[in-house]
């Protein structure tokens, strides 16, 4: 196991988000899109440079009576920029 001796500026980001409708279990419903985004381009990019694995969050949204699901990873500042530069906020530049 090698450590680095550098010092990194990490940011908490989300990548990707979601809206899931009023459905009785909405994580077993939101495993396909979360699966999707894992396989899509900006996904696999952030799967790749993440200091550690990304999670999932969901939370009610009161406006559409569903669930909004949050992808969130800790990247440097530099893998920030690119996600940036490359998909934009919440890599949703096609």
């Amino acid at each position: 196991m090698q450590i680095e001796d550098r010092v990194y500026e990490v940011h908490d980001v989300v990548v990707h988000t979601f809206d899931m409708g009023d459905v009785e279990d909405p994580v077993l419903y939101a495993a396909e899109p979360l699966i999707a985004w894992q396989k899509s381009e900006p996904g696999k990019w952030v799967m790749t440079h993440a200091i550690e694995t990304p999670m999932w969050h969901r939370h009610h949204n009161p406006m559409s009576w569903g669930h909004t699901f949050a992808i969130t990873a800790k990247l440097k500042a530099k893998d920030y920029s690119y996600f940036l530069l490359k998909w934009g906020k919440e890599g949703t530049v096609k």
